[in-house]
């Protein structure tokens, strides 16, 4: 049996101003090395394409659902993107639910979504944490920071970086947060809930793709490692 992998994909990994096309070359190629054991859903995020949208809006006053709602359709769109790179490896349709991704798997090595539905205050970090207990699996959060730290490491320079930390801890730090749409930290709010409660191993890592193949076949890696 193939291990299933839930991947949270960054939407600013993949286009972060124009498509990251050397990223997800690369990122292509290192999931083909894996078919061998493992099967992957890549939960695609919207990045600047979903906060260009939601910046738009709000100067119309929109309210916060249609933020989010706007958020969703850009995860989408950059999914639909993605599925066209791994062409018939992946689903030919973006799945609207969890059992069309669970049904998918089966006959696919990866399935390929955005955003699933609207729930408030969540980003597709929060589809994938739903997918990886769905699953009974781990999830693995790549973004454009290699994992945790003490503050924003881009406007502080002192901050440190966190290579481990429990769940209860993880989800502390992500609470004092306030959500907004289209927010920056390494996982939403409602996903660091959700991976606390069903006490699911959880990883942050950074945009390297051979960091990637490090942690799937359980080699030293670069990032942040949450765990009960």
């Amino acid at each position: 049996m193939k291990e299933v992998v839930v991947i949270s994909l960054g939407g600013s990994l993949i286009i972060p101003e124009e498509p990251n096309a050397g990223f997800l070359i690369k990122f292509v190629k290192t999931l083909r090395k894996n078919y061998k054991k493992n099967k992957f859903v890549i939960v695609c995020g919207g990045g600047p394409l979903a906060r260009k949208y939601i910046e738009a809006l709000k100067l119309e006053g929109k309210s916060k659902k249609e933020l989010s709602i706007v958020g969703i359709k850009a995860t989408r769109t950059n999914a639909s993107f993605v599925m066209q790179l791994f062409g018939k490896e992946a689903n030919g349709v973006l799945p609207k639910n969890m059992k069309e991704i669970k049904d998918n798997l089966v006959k696919n090595n990866l399935v390929i979504c955005g955003a699933l539905r609207f729930t408030p205050n969540s980003t597709s970090d929060t589809t994938a944490a739903k997918l990886a207990n769905y699953l009974k699996t781990y999830f693995i959060n790549m973004t454009n920071v290699k994992g945790l730290y003490t503050d924003n490491p881009k406007t502080n320079k002192k901050a440190k970086f966190i290579s481990k930390i429990t769940l209860k801890e993880f989800e502390k730090k992500a609470l004092k947060i306030k959500h907004k749409p289209g927010q920056h930290f390494v996982l939403d709010q409602k996903a660091a809930t959700i991976i606390r409660k069903n006490k699911i191993r959880t990883y942050i890592i950074g945009k390297d793709p051979e960091n990637l193949n490090k942690l799937l076949n359980k080699k030293s890696f670069i990032g942040t490692t949450i765990k009960k």
